[in-house]
């Protein structure tokens, strides 16, 4: 576990790969990952109940769909609960409207957000080509990142749906919205002058300038070869 405690966010757009991103940060940095949707059905009963230890990084809310703004009283209601390491770690995909954000700075003083700026047609091609397991929020991309037999997911053998939102007549539709509610985000993130912005195509090339980001806020646990 690393020795210095951190608290940030990660921000981008559908299909930008922020459930990547935060499974390095985890596991290059010796936190734990825990998805926003997770939490969510955790919180909400539709879980085993049992919260991991460790610091969290979180991912997307498992559903394609914007966590409402109602989100950020469920967290701080939950927080509290939690033993301390829980409140000083990364979350992804929260918060995503400035409702969200001003409701986290009720709960903590983020230390850095890192934003994700990818383009429009690689999101597009991304989100079109993705497919879901329902029961866990698990993604595929049948790009680069395919399930061993198509169609199903790889731990229970159950079949992949594809989200109605991911669907390419949806893809552009969905971007526009989550760019309308991000841009106050990302405003006050940066008048704090604590937003880092990330750009490119690939999540691979993106995630060097990532670690070092990190290296020089946390100790890393593994180096950037390692992971």
């Amino acid at each position: 576990m690393a020795s210095k405690l951190l608290r940030a966010v990660v921000l981008g757009p559908p299909g930008s790969g922020k459930g990547t991103v935060c499974e390095r940060i985890a596991r290059s940095f010796g936190l734990q990952h825990l998805s926003s949707g997770q939490f969510l059905r955790e919180s909400l009963g539709g879980g085993d109940g049992e919260c991991p230890r460790g610091r969290p990084v979180g991912g997307s809310d498992g559903t394609g769909s914007c966590v409402t703004d109602g989100f950020g009283s469920i967290l701080a209601a939950f927080l509290p609960l939690i033993p301390a390491p829980f409140l000083c770690g990364a979350c992804t995909g929260f918060p995503r409207t400035l409702g969200q954000a001003k409701a986290l700075d009720r709960i903590c003083e983020l230390d850095l957000v890192i934003s994700l700026n990818i383009p429009f047609e690689t999101l597009k091609d991304r989100l079109s080509a993705r497919w879901v397991h329902p029961g866990s929020g698990r993604v595929y991309n049948m790009d680069f990142n395919p399930p061993h037999v198509q169609g199903i997911d790889d731990l229970t053998g159950e079949p992949l749906v594809q989200r109605e939102d991911d669907r390419p007549e949806a893809v552009a539709a969905r971007l526009r919205k989550y760019k309308d509610a991000a841009k106050p985000v990302i405003e006050l993130y940066k008048s704090r002058g604590i937003l880092h912005s990330f750009s490119g195509t690939e999540t691979n090339k993106i995630w060097p300038y990532v670690y070092t980001l990190l290296s020089s806020k946390i100790p890393p646990v593994l180096s950037d070869e390692e992971n």
